[in-house]
Parts: C-alpha cells; structure tokens; sequence
C-alpha cells in the first residue's frame, strides 16, 4: 500500500539538494514518487532527510553508570566489564532502539563484551531479534581477540602488583584461552547463516592490531577476499596503541596490514586517531572507510582524529557515537554536527559544504554497514528517512533560512518527529513503536543493580588495579 508524506522542505542529498512543498510516496520499502504538493499546505511544518547512520557502535549500556568515565581507554576499557550486558536482547534493544530514536535507519554492532549467558550464535540471535523489533538494520560483527588481554604486552608487573585474591579475580574476567582464528571464521560463518539477511549484514570484526596476532589478521583478510565479506576493526585509537604498532611493526602497521590485503573497499576502521599521513594515503587508496567518534575520543582523552586530511587525500569518512556520545544520548545527529563543527574548516576555507558532509556521512556509513543505496531520497530509492519539526528547528522564522544549515547550527534528536526504515515507521514523535524504550531501560536498571553485587570482587579489586595501568603505559611510551 502506497503511504504519502507531505514536507514542507526535503533534502534529496548533495546532488538533487532541497525541494520545497513536496508529496514522498512509498510503496513496500522502496520511494516511488517526489512530487510537488497540491493545494496550499496545512498542519506543521516539516522538514524530510535522508536517515542517519551509527556507523561505528557496540550495543551496550552507558558506561559512565559504572564507573566507566574520565579515565583513558587502557584503564576503561576494563572498568567497563561491570556495564557487561546481562541479558542480550534486552541491552540490544536499549541500544539501537536510542539509535533509532536519534534518526538512525542502520548501526553498527561491533560486538565486543559478549553476556556469557548463552552460546555466542544464540546471542547474536537475541540481537537479531531486537534490531527486527526495533526496526532498523544492523552490521554486525563479533570482536575477537586472541591476545594482550589485560596491557598491550606482558601484563605480569600488573598482575603481580594484586593480592592473590585480585589476581585471580582479574585473570578470571579477563585472562582466557582465545578462540583460533579458524574456529572463530567458522563462528562468524555459523552467525550469518543464523541471523544475515536484506537487514542484516555480517561482517568480520577483529578488535584491533593490539589484540589480535598475525595469523588472525592474515586469516580474516582470506577470508574477506575469498567470500566478500566486509571487516570492521579499530585502529590507532591511543597514544599507547601508537607506540605499539610502532614497536612490533617497524615497517609500519598500516604497511603491514596492505601487504596482507588487509584494506580494500570491504574494511571500516573506526577512529585512526594517530594515523599518518601516510597511512592515511594507503587507506584512502584501498578504498577502506575511516569511521570518526569525535566525542568517545574526548570522553576517553584519546585525541583528535585527523579527518579533514583524510577528506582531502580522498578517504571515505563515516560518523559513528561508539556508545559514548556527548550526553551519552547516542544522539548521532548532534555527533556529526560536532565533526563539522571541528573539521568543516578554518576562517573563509572549507573542507566541505552541510549538504556535502551530510551526504558523505549518510552514503559512507550505509556501505560501512552493508544498507543498500546511497541514502539519497529519490525514487527506487530504500525509503529510509527522517521527518524533523520544521517549526521547532525554525522557531523563530524571522528571515528563510536553508532548513539544513539551522539543522548543523541547532539540530538534536529532541526535533525528530517520525524515522521511516524499509517503508516501516519505527519512531513516531519521538516514541519507538516496536519496543517500550523506558519499560525496557527500567528492567535493565533493576538487572544491573542486583548484578552490581555479583561483581563486588572486581569492585574490590579495581582501586589496586587501576592505580597498575598507568606505570605500566607510561613505560611504554617511555620505552619508544
């Protein structure tokens, strides 16, 4: 059945730009028609976008509840065990039901801190579940490590600065015996035979040089080359991870991972924060995408990724919240509006203009994530867009104003009225419609807490452990 959507203003994308007073029409997820409307407009104003992309994310709780905050990645990265999720679909739900609030019609699960209260396939299955109730597309990928779990190296001048018990503690949540890199493409294989589909897209996710060995990362650019399939993994994210691809790959890591076929046009690295310029190069080369997450890397002081040079040698850029926005909101939209914001240009010179970064943002983050089409509302195009409150964004309607620019000077995810995905309305007013969003996040709340005590061991023995971390990267940079 073909659905009208009357906007008073819509924004095609960068090539066909804004049309005034127009009638959408879609039909079984795909646009049929932009036309202009008849007859003189009526009700609120409305503004119509192409749909935002996550294009870098884990699917997990808000960290900072657990103690997760003001300290670097090193040292978060461990604390965040206590936010582990304890029921998959429901912390799944949480999440991309956030993101589809915030105008998103596709994310990317980077799967990082599986629950351990299932097997791995079934718990894939529980999030499957969740992204089809919620009603977006998802990427997902399985991280995988198969080394340096607790520092980047030898980790017993940490461990041996514990007491027993804190040892043990610690080495039980962190120190296992790693999956082999065959046994972990086969995982992958049996994930999307379980759940990949037109909305979901499966992809290798190694979780960084740091963690995974030389075989792994061999294996899984086989495997990327012989079957297809995309690869997402962070890269260079701190000043630690800098110093230690510098020391185990002197030819350079980026070098390494090109010799290795590693880069292609199928690989998304989120952050490249200490990239080179000449790393860059080979990576824009590749046709590999940068994924940029401006406010987890002030939130966890990781630095400044430099994506205006990426932009200009010719490198792919995408905006992902990685779990950590501003406000921890997950408010995608406010994310790229602080990138343009940073990296759009300096005094009369501009990278790019809003509708260029909203439209390679938009276009590099569905081939991040596998979503068909570029984004662009045009007919035969995926209807996937976002209807924004016209007279709360242009509250004041003193002079005309171009409804994008006010949307990079004041846009947030307080202004978004519906999101349509595959032709389906998952939000409507700011409420999701496929899941109870606060009903949801008040059970989860109640889990969390009575779990808090199940984890008074590590609660013990953080303070001991945490005070370990800083000599042990400090020396590392000391060493460099």
């Amino acid at each position: 059945m073909t659905t009208e959507v009357t906007a008073t203003s819509l924004f095609c994308g960068p090539d066909r730009g804004l049309l005034e007073h127009v009638v959408l029409r879609h039909d079984n997820g795909i646009i049929t028609s932009i036309s202009e409307a008849v007859g003189a407009a009526t009700g609120p104003r409305s503004f119509v976008i192409p749909a935002f992309v996550n294009a870098h994310d884990h699917a997990r709780a808000p960290t900072s509840s657990f103690g997760a905050l003001g300290m670097p990645l090193e040292s978060w990265i461990l604390r965040s065990a206590l936010g582990t999720p304890v029921d998959p679909y429901l912390t799944a739900a949480s999440a991309l039901a956030r993101s589809a609030r915030a105008g998103c019609a596709a994310m990317m699960v980077h799967y990082t801190r599986p629950s351990g209260t299932m097997p791995l396939v079934d718990e894939a299955r529980a999030i499957a579940r969740a992204a089809s109730d919620v009603g977006i597309r998802i990427a997902f990928a399985l991280a995988v490590r198969d080394q340096n779990p607790v520092v980047y190296g030898d980790s017993e001048p940490v461990l041996s600065s514990l007491s027993s018990d804190d040892r043990k503690t610690v080495e039980e949540l962190f120190v296992r015996s790693p999956m082999s890199p065959r046994a972990y493409i086969e995982l992958t294989d049996a994930i999307a035979s379980a759940i990949a589909g037109p909305k979901i897209d499966v992809q290798l996710g190694p979780a960084g040089v740091q963690w995974c060995s030389k075989q792994l990362l061999e294996a899984v650019a086989e495997n990327s080359a012989r079957t297809g399939r995309r690869i997402h993994m962070h890269l260079l994210e701190t000043v630690y991870q800098r110093a230690w691809a510098d020391e185990h790959f002197p030819q350079g890591i980026v070098r390494y991972l090109s010799d290795i076929g590693f880069l292609s046009e199928r690989l998304t690295l989120a952050h490249c924060i200490h990239a080179r310029p000449d790393e860059i190069d080979l990576i824009a080369a590749s046709g590999a995408r940068i994924v940029t997450n401006f406010s987890s890397n002030m939130h966890l002081r990781s630095g400044l990724a430099p994506i205006a040079a990426a932009h200009k040698c010719g490198c792919a850029i995408a905006v992902g919240v990685d779990g950590l926005a501003l406000d921890e909101d997950d408010d995608v939209l406010r994310e790229m509006r602080l990138v343009q914001m940073m990296h759009g240009g300096l005094g009369f010179k501009r990278n790019w203009t809003c509708p260029e970064f909203f439209g390679l943002a938009v276009r590099n983050g569905r081939r991040a994530t596998g979503a068909p089409g570029t984004g662009e509302l045009v007919a035969s195009a995926p209807a996937d867009f976002v209807t924004v409150d016209l007279d709360r964004l242009d509250r004041d309607q003193i002079l005309p104003v171009d409804p994008l620019d006010l949307l990079f000077a004041r846009g947030n995810a307080s202004l978004l009225r519906d999101v349509v995905v595959d032709g389906r309305l998952v939000v409507s007013e700011g409420r999701c419609l496929g899941v109870d969003l606060p009903a949801i996040e008040d059970e989860l709340r109640g889990i969390y807490r009575a779990n808090a005590r199940q984890l008074s061991n590590f609660q013990r023995a953080w303070p001991p452990l945490s005070a370990a971390l800083p000599n042990w990267f400090e020396a590392q940079l000391d060493c460099r």
